[in-house]
């Protein structure tokens, strides 16, 4: 009679969450839809709704394309669609790794791997591999990303410590900031240097939907691996020894989260460069309607991050001046003051 009463209870409890993150789920599809249209509209050249529209739907094979289809085919739709997976994915990183470590502060930077897809694109410029071949770069930077998941996956298999995992990670970022350095001292000239910077610096200008058809495959990989691990994140969360109980493989977890991390932040910055603290901001701001387990933060976490990410793209491009602010810079800009108020947070006082 007991236990029926307490499952009734903890379905009842389940019920009552349950409505505060659909409502969080729809108000965050909303405001992703009002982003999007708003970002296919925002720009340099002014537009009004029947003639962006008109070059929306234009027939995208034509040869004789009408400048408002060029504008919104080829320049505003590929940047707005990049901008909401990049910042999907950084956003469902964060989530998952902050269940995985079981800690706050913890974001896909931490991993090593925006360092390591970097680095990758880097050397891909430094030695003009672009040039040849316009995909060179991204494929690089996938390559990069991928040696630093081989290496953190060969650490995990030893079944270490989350705290190993992310010395780990911090080492690897180390390593391959250094490394990127080098590379930049050692630049061949001013104009590949100047490519490396700003190609660092992160942005989704000036991207095509090749970009979004060669980085959206890992992204959904990625995807995959970090849903598929979140009911196994939830018995984390009340503790190594307790999910274990519950019979959960604790190896087998990190594996998927670090496969799935970095299928999305490589991929990320294959295309887009470095965008940093979208997957720390966004899953703390979600947590007050959505909960505390990761499997309720996951997908509004996507959400949030999609949203975020294009709001601070519409920004850069309205702002005025002659020279539009990087992407990457603007998301330091909000992530960094953010950073330390949860570390001022989290730090007691004397």
């Amino acid at each position: 009679m007991t236990s029926n009463d307490g499952h009734s209870g903890t379905s009842t409890r389940a019920n009552e969450d349950l409505v505060p993150r659909r409502k969080a789920l729809g108000a965050l599809g909303i405001a992703l839809v009002i982003a999007f249209g708003l970002s296919l509209f925002a720009g340099y050249q002014p537009l009004g709704i029947v003639d962006g529209l008109d070059g929306l739907w234009a027939w995208p094979l034509a040869d004789d394309k009408s400048i408002n289809a060029v504008i919104m085919q080829e320049i505003r739709l590929p940047r707005t669609l990049l901008a909401i997976v990049i910042g999907a994915s950084l956003g469902i990183s964060g989530a998952a790794l902050q269940g995985l470590f079981r800690n706050p502060l913890a974001e896909p930077g931490i991993m090593g791997v925006s360092a390591s897809a970097g680095l990758g694109g880097v050397i891909s410029i430094y030695f003009g591999l672009g040039v040849a071949f316009s995909l060179a770069t991204p494929l690089a930077a996938i390559a990069g990303a991928s040696i630093t998941m081989i290496v953190l996956l060969a650490i995990s298999l030893r079944d270490t410590t989350p705290l190993t995992l992310i010395l780990s990670g911090v080492a690897l970022s180390s390593l391959a900031v250094a490394f990127t350095s080098l590379a930049m001292n050692l630049s061949p000239n001013p104009f590949a240097l100047s490519e490396m910077i700003f190609w660092l610096l992160g942005s989704v200008r000036d991207k095509s939907l090749t970009d979004i058809w060669l980085s959206l495959p890992f992204m959904l990989v990625g995807w995959g691996f970090l849903f598929a691990s979140r009911r196994s994140l939830d018995a984390l969360a009340l503790g190594e020894d307790v999910a274990q109980s519950m019979g959960v493989e604790l190896r087998r977890v990190r594996q998927m989260v670090i496969m799935g991390t970095t299928l999305c932040v490589g991929a990320s910055v294959a295309v887009a460069g470095a965008i940093g603290f979208v997957g720390l901001v966004v899953p703390h701001l979600l947590r007050p309607f959505v909960g505390q387990m990761p499997s309720h933060l996951l997908l509004p976490s996507a959400l949030g991050g999609g949203v975020l990410l294009l709001a601070a793209d519409i920004v850069v491009r309205i702002l005025p001046g002659n020279q539009e602010l990087m992407l990457g810079v603007l998301t330091s800009f909000i992530g960094v003051p953010f950073f330390l108020y949860l570390i001022l947070k989290r730090t007691p006082t004397l």
